[in-house]
């Protein structure tokens, strides 16, 4: 599972040190793809297969699956782990993030998302308004029914 955030630099090859607490996560090999908001996606091999099958299940007449598939697919990259826990981001992804050298690892649970600290800083803003998440969440039941 991946949690937390971590800052970390590209080298100039365009490597990402992936912090060592994600690294089991990837370790068999990661596909990265564009996010929803302006940043990546870095999903393990099995998560992105998961992924993969459920757009597989919609209906491809729906113009917003096939957009969907569009951004995710047309923008995903292979990836594996070096021995030095580097992963090479691509050229694309690179330009997509305004080339930017700094970025920002979160975790998002099964996947983990890479950021510019720019575009993260206005994603922690958003996170920590507190009127605005008492209405964004009121119908949200995080409670713990079993």
């Amino acid at each position: 599972m991946f949690l937390g955030q971590y800052s970390h630099s590209l080298d100039d090859k365009g490597r990402l040190t992936i912090p060592v607490v994600y690294r089991d996560g990837i370790s068999e090999g990661a596909v990265i793809s564009q996010g929803f908001d302006k940043n990546l996606m870095v999903m393990s091999n099995s998560y992105f297969e998961m992924v993969s099958k459920r757009l597989d299940a919609m209906n491809l007449i729906d113009p917003a699956t096939r957009l969907l598939r569009r951004m995710i697919m047309s923008t995903a990259f292979q990836v594996e782990i070096d021995k030095n826990g580097r992963v090479l981001v691509p050229t694309h992804h690179r330009q997509f993030l305004g080339g930017a050298n700094e970025l920002v690892l979160v975790g998002q649970g099964p996947y983990f998302e890479i950021w510019t600290p720019e575009f993260w800083a206005e994603q922690s803003a958003n996170i920590n308004d507190v009127e605005a998440n008492t209405q964004r969440f009121a119908a949200l039941d995080l409670s713990a029914k079993e």
